[in-house]
């Protein structure tokens, strides 16, 4: 029995170190278990902060596509725009009839009007290229010169030009201005003058022939304006009455040489015959002036219309003093 009482107590401490053991075990376990449970909560929270992060992000998201809806609406509506003002400006320089050129910076072609395109030789595939490759019909050495100094200096140049078929043009290069005021190539105007350059060489080659022929006139020759005013006289005149051009262009005739030509007799010629008669000849005037004493004078007196509607007075003087029947004090018969 003895015996038995030692095996039982021995069972006894084994169940007691056995019950120890998982005692421990089972606190162990809890304490991982605690462990567990604080690294589950510590991922809630964590879960927490992201999904509140996320909710912010997917706020800003959308803030930041409704901010895109609008900035796209808003380039949709300028590209609209774009295309417009393109269309717009394209068909202005398709229907202009005056050669415009634009230029880059580099004088490389930007744009031009269909008459540029005749008179520069281009094609639409030459946008982009070099002026200086353009073999265009201006007779002009020095085109890409003066542009690069109308760059430089931001003045503007003019200056006339012939094509090579002898056509006049006023060529005006303008530096290109962009909407922020940068200076960004130039723009080349050419204003077909040929008529008027035409017009203005005939009316030149028609004054020098009537001054020509004024000069080889025997008589002394003056052209008064609708004030009897002195347009101008011819080498006669001067040369026989002792005057000067300066003292005589632009003067009364009755006040030239400080009023020895305010005569009665020419008065009456340009004042009352020739306003009524239009043109009066062979009147008779005789006077005695200061520096070439007495003169026996016949004057053929004409109104002439001009382009302007402002008549002139043709007033030929011929000298008849020395003229049998024609001196001073006779009169006519």
């Amino acid at each position: 029995d003895h015996q038995d009482v030692l095996r039982l107590q021995q069972e006894l401490e084994t169940t007691k170190s056995h019950l120890q053991s998982i005692i421990e075990e089972q606190e162990a376990t809890n304490q991982d278990l605690r462990a567990a449970n604080e690294e589950i909560l510590s991922s809630n929270e964590e879960l927490q902060s992201t999904n509140e992060e996320l909710q912010t992000a997917k706020e800003e998201i959308q803030a930041t596509n409704e901010e895109l809806s609008t900035i796209n609406d808003e380039l949709y509506s300028r590209n609209a725009d774009t295309t417009r003002i393109s269309n717009d400006f394209q068909n202005l320089l398709g229907s202009i009839n005056i050669p415009i050129l634009m230029l880059q910076g580099d004088l490389s072609i930007r744009r031009f009007t269909p008459t540029a395109a005749a008179l520069f030789n281009l094609i639409s595939t030459d946008i982009g290229r070099p002026l200086s490759d353009i073999n265009h019909r201006l007779i002009m050495s020095d085109l890409e010169s003066q542009i690069v100094a109308v760059i430089s200096t931001l003045n503007q140049h003019s200056q006339e030009v012939q094509d090579q078929d002898g056509r006049w043009y006023d060529l005006r290069i303008r530096p290109y201005r962009t909407l922020d005021d940068r200076i960004d190539g130039a723009v080349l105007v050419l204003v077909d003058v040929d008529v008027l350059k035409r017009s203005t060489e005939q009316l030149r080659q028609a004054r020098d022939y009537a001054e020509a022929i004024v000069e080889m006139v025997s008589d002394s020759l003056l052209v008064l304006d609708a004030d009897l005013r002195v347009v101008s006289a011819n080498g006669q005149f001067y040369d026989a009455f002792k005057v000067l051009p300066q003292d005589t262009e632009g003067c009364l005739i009755f006040d030239l040489g400080n009023g020895q030509w305010d005569i009665a007799e020419l008065r009456s010629l340009l004042q009352d015959l020739l306003p009524r008669n239009t043109q009066v000849e062979n009147f008779r005037v005789e006077h005695t002036f200061d520096q070439i004493g007495p003169k026996t004078m016949r004057l053929n007196a004409r109104q002439i219309s001009t382009a302007t509607g402002s008549p002139l007075i043709l007033l030929t003087i011929l000298d008849v003093s020395d003229r049998p029947g024609e001196s001073l004090g006779q009169s006519d018969k």
